[in-house]
């Protein structure tokens, strides 16, 4: 079993809340979002591992056992080319769960009209093998949900 944690503070709701048909269908996997807190903060890595693929908002980080968790933080934000977010890590780092990977502002997100919400997704699992979705508010670094 993989703990996956809360890359950011806020509302745990459920993937097919998110504001996107690709992630709301489960076409990237099964998972849970988080509306995050309208205030600058960091997002942190969901599991540890090698971050194999970094964004300014989004990142995969892959733990050891091959799991890779998919964080992506709001909807559309790939279109503001980077603006409005710092990475913290870097492609190829291991990181620790809980460790910071990325600042951004989800107010800023949200005020350019996009949805701040943040995608956290089990790549490359079966719907079933995710469980336990933490309901209601969550800090970063706390358990979101279990990839059996």
């Amino acid at each position: 079993m993989t703990t996956v944690l809360a890359p950011v503070e806020g509302a745990a709701v459920a993937l097919a809340a998110v504001p996107d048909p690709v992630f709301s269908a489960g076409m990237v996997g099964p998972g849970a979002a988080i509306d995050p807190l309208r205030e600058p903060g960091e997002a942190v890595a969901p599991i540890a591992g090698k971050i194999m693929k970094l964004h300014p908002h989004a990142y995969v980080i892959v733990g050891d056992d091959g799991r890779g968790v998919l964080v992506h933080l709001g909807i559309d934000t790939v279109q503001l080319k980077g603006e409005g977010f710092e990475l913290l890590a870097a492609e190829g780092d291991r990181v620790g769960a809980g460790q910071p990977v990325v600042a951004w502002d989800p107010a800023a997100i949200e005020a350019g009209g996009r949805s701040p919400v943040c995608a956290v997704v089990a790549l490359d699992a079966d719907a079933a093998a995710v469980s336990g979705v933490a309901p209601g508010s969550v800090r970063a670094g706390e358990e979101l949900f279990r990839w059996l």
